[in-house]
């Protein structure tokens, strides 16, 4: 089995390494940190939890390592990342990676003052991590210079999409020089992912692992049939079970997300509620609470589906199927992390038939049924062969909205 020390890191990333716990990499780190430190432009498809942070932030780290500190120092590394709660993931990781190389790192997202975060440029910084809004904003300010860029970093593209920046980034690539090394992640590859990749990237070594229509094998998956009005009776009788020990709950909107927690709140369950309409501050109360165990449930919008990286989520509650269905792999990915077990419980009511559906035509399996609800008992779980990986070649076509999502939009 390979370990660290085969992938020619140096000492002090290899120290790094060790303190985190970690004695061999990921499949995604294996194939990904030599073409890295070779200087050639990546593109890798995996999902969440692969370890694909390190796979791109020691390779990268080794780089500069090794190279003279510019006086005075400027941007050499920049990370996009689609989410605040991702891109801070993102920065601890350069600094827990670092901590013996003396590489300056910020992290620059919206939802809080930028003044800090100006400082921290003005002062000079070698690895720059970033949402696309907040840097477009310190662009146009000039606060932030990208001209000397070495190598971008592109986390997570198809979230990217979905939120709607593509074009942000677009205009964040148009400030860097032409001349650099660029790495490509996504967990799915839409035709837009497809373009972009395309246009941004010079003969990529391509990598792939857990491909993004296969969920994870360690994780126990199940659905329960239910009414919508049964919903709230189902998950306290199950939240009583003490194996249920950190758990994220998923809801298809922020007010349904508000709702829920308040419920399990007054019903002695100590909850927090995260979604894009909650103050930075409030996001960030909530996820310490959830990391420290201070609450036990964690009860989340989409927004929360890729770059929550919490140790030892036992379980992940569907409350609502999502609208979009990739979203089911990525929520259920919450648990299940470096090589644990985990289980996905999907609550599904009548008006979800279709989403439910949708979802296992995705998976390529039936989830089997808990309970005496279904009609007939559901046979156990099989992944079908996945997909093979798809070159870049052949007509760029868009694909229209699924049927699920057209309906939901308004949501």
């Amino acid at each position: 089995m390979t370990r660290f020390e085969d992938l020619a890191l140096i000492e002090p990333l290899l120290r790094a390494v060790r303190e985190e716990g970690y004695e061999h990499p990921t499949p995604i780190q294996e194939q990904a940190i030599g073409p890295v430190l070779a200087g050639r432009d990546l593109l890798g498809c995996a999902q969440t939890g692969t370890g694909k942070t390190a796979a791109f932030a020691l390779p990268i780290l080794q780089r500069l390592h090794g190279a003279p500190v510019p006086s005075p120092r400027h941007v050499r590394i920049l990370v996009l990342a689609p989410t605040r709660e991702l891109a801070s993931q993102i920065g601890d990781s350069f600094a827990s990676y670092g901590r013996y190389t003396g590489i300056r790192h910020t992290t620059v997202f919206g939802g809080v003052g930028q003044e800090p975060q100006a400082r921290a440029l003005r002062a000079g910084v070698d690895v720059l991590v970033a949402t696309p809004g907040r840097l477009l904003d310190l662009l146009q300010q000039r606060i932030a210079r990208l001209d000397r860029v070495e190598i971008l970093v592109l986390d997570e593209a198809d979230r990217m999409l979905d939120m709607g920046f593509i074009h942000d980034v677009r205009r964040v690539i148009s400030a860097l020089p032409r001349k650099r090394q660029t790495v490509f992640f996504s967990a799915t590859l839409a035709p837009e992912i497809r373009t972009l990749a395309r246009d941004i990237l010079t003969d990529p070594v391509r990598v792939e692992v857990a491909p993004a229509a296969t969920t994870v094998d360690t994780i126990t998956q199940s659905v329960y049939r239910v009414e919508r009005h049964e919903k709230f009776p189902l998950l306290s009788r199950l939240l009583r079970d003490p194996a249920l020990r950190r758990v994220i709950v998923f809801t298809r909107t922020k007010r349904g997300a508000n709702k829920l927690a308040e419920q399990l709140n007054g019903s002695s369950f100590k909850a927090d509620a995260i979604h894009g309409n909650k103050a930075q501050g409030a996001r960030e109360r909530a996820l310490e609470n959830f990391k420290r165990g201070s609450s036990r449930i964690l009860v989340a919008t989409d927004i929360a589906s890729r770059g929550i990286d919490v140790d030892e989520i036992t379980h992940v509650v569907n409350y609502d199927l999502p609208d979009v269905p990739e979203n089911y792999v990525h929520r259920i990915g919450r648990t299940a992390r470096a090589g644990a077990g985990g289980a996905a419980m999907t609550f599904c009511s009548p008006e979800e038939r279709e989403e439910l559906a949708a979802v296992e035509k995705l998976i390529r399996m039936r989830i089997p049924v808990q309970g005496g609800e279904a009609r007939g008992a559901a046979e156990p779980a099989r992944p079908l062969p996945a997909p093979a990986f798809r070159p870049f070649s052949g007509p760029r076509q868009s694909r229209p909205a699924a049927p699920w999502a057209r309906r939901h939009r308004s949501r």
